[in-house]
Order: structure tokens, then C-alpha cells, then sequence
């Protein structure tokens, strides 16, 4: 089986730094935060194929992440992480969707063993990929640009960013205007003109060279949104 990229969120760093030491040594790449605020970033932006959630977390906890997660990333894999006392949080976060859990204090071996037996059984969850297609070029959201096969570049500003990879990653569904303003750019629809958005998809198929008048990436979706066409499908 090929070896994944996995997000650890753990706010104790002996173990933090003893759970990422482990999965290295056995060929993961792994990223890590250790407090909700960095770990709810690193999760909702996505680029891995498992994570590892601690429940009790400075700042956010690792049910809220689990549950923004699931909002916009439902397939992705988790493990909780648990101590002995937290069983109804761990019925919680199951309910919530998550894979398995691991009670604390837990051995490498049961951990490794754990992480393989949920990405094992999860064959059909795609990798998030860091590149998408676009006619004549690619989105490159490890490099935050555009990039087309002639070298001409563009750089993503942050909501540029967040809203082209909010979109590609839910190719062929159409993504309302609510949503993107709350779960792409955290803020109430009901106090935020969507003009906002037009005007970053305008600028969005400038940088695409897609088509206002009849675009091919990103089509309008006349009063529910946006989606983004899976005539440019991820590689």
C-alpha cells in the first residue's frame, strides 16, 4: 500500500512529536498543528489523506474541526485521538462521522496499525490532489498560482485561492453563494453582499482566460451559483 500524507492534531507535544516521529519512520509524510486554531485551518484547507484529531485542544476542539471537516471535506478519513474519560465526546465524533478512535496512552505499533486499517478500507476516498486542470494550463494550489503551458503565471490572492480551491475540489456540483460565503470565507451570508463573490469569480476567469460571456470553468448558475466544470477535472 502506498504510504499517505497525514495531518496530526495534538496539542501535547511529547506525543505530538512522538505520533509524527512514528509515522515518518514508517513512511508517511505528516503534517501538524498543535492548537484548534492551526489545526482547523490545516484541516478545512486539505492536502492529506488521514487525519489524526485530538478532542481536547486549545482554542477550537477537535469536534468543531471534526464537524467543519465533514462539512466540506465528507469522505476524508479521521482517527480520534481520546483519553480514557472522554467515551461520550468519542460516541460524539463517531456520530460525527469519524473512522476510529485510539484511547490514550496508546502504543506505535497500535497506532501504525489503526492508521493502515482505516486507509485500507478507504480505497475509494481520493487523494486531494494539489493541481487541477485548466484549459491550457493548471491551477497549482502548492505554489498558490496559474500556471499555463505558454509560461505565463498567475498569482492567487488568499479568497482567490480559497474560492477556486473550494470550487475545483467540488467539481460538477453547483456551489451557492451561502456557502461559499460561509464555509469558504467564514462569514454570515445574511451581512455580506454576494457582489463580494461575483467580483472574484470575474477576476478569477480573467486569470483562466475563461470567457465571460460564455465561460468554460467557471459557469454560472443562474440563481442557485457556481460550479466549476468538470471539463477541467483534476489530474
Amino acid at each position: 500500500m502506498s504510504k499517505a500524507r497525514i495531518l496530526v492534531v495534538e496539542d501535547d507535544e511529547p506525543i505530538r512529536r512522538g505520533m509524527v516521529d512514528a509515522l515518518t519512520f514508517d513512511g508517511h509524510e505528516v503534517l501538524e498543528a498543535g492548537d484548534g486554531h492551526t489545526g482547523i485551518r490545516l484541516a478545512v484547507q486539505g492536502g492529506y489523506d488521514l487525519l489524526l484529531l485530538d478532542l481536547i485542544l486549545p482554542g477550537p476542539g477537535g469536534l468543531d474541526i471534526l464537524a467543519e471537516v465533514k462539512l466540506t471535506r465528507p469522505t476524508m478519513p479521521v482517527i480520534i485521538l481520546s483519553a480514557k474519560g472522554e467515551e461520550a465526546d468519542r460516541v460524539r465524533g463517531l456520530r460525527l462521522g469519524a473512522d476510529d478512535y485510539v484511547v490514550k496512552p496508546f502504543s506505535v505499533k497500535e497506532l501504525l496499525a489503526r492508521v493502515e486499517a482505516v486507509l485500507r478500507r478507504s480505497p475509494e476516498r481520493p487523494r486531494e490532489k494539489t493541481t487541477v486542470r485548466v484549459p491550457g494550463g493548471v491551477a497549482d494550489f502548492g505554489r498558490g498560482e496559474i500556471r499555463f503551458d505558454d509560461g505565463t503565471r498567475h498569482d492567487l490572492p488568499e479568497r482567490e485561492y480559497d474560492l477556486l480551491r473550494y470550487l475545483a475540489a467540488n467539481a460538477g456540483r453547483v456551489v451557492s453563494r451561502d456557502e461559499i460565503l460561509a464555509r469558504v470565507w467564514r462569514l454570515d451570508p445574511q451581512a455580506v453582499a454576494t457582489r463580494a463573490i461575483d467580483m472574484q469569480i470575474a477576476r478569477l476567469r480573467e486569470k483562466l482566460r475563461d470567457d465571460a460571456e460564455s465561460p468554460r470553468v467557471l459557469v454560472t448558475v443562474r440563481g442557485k451559483g457556481y460550479v466549476f466544470s468538470p471539463e477541467a477535472r483534476k489530474r
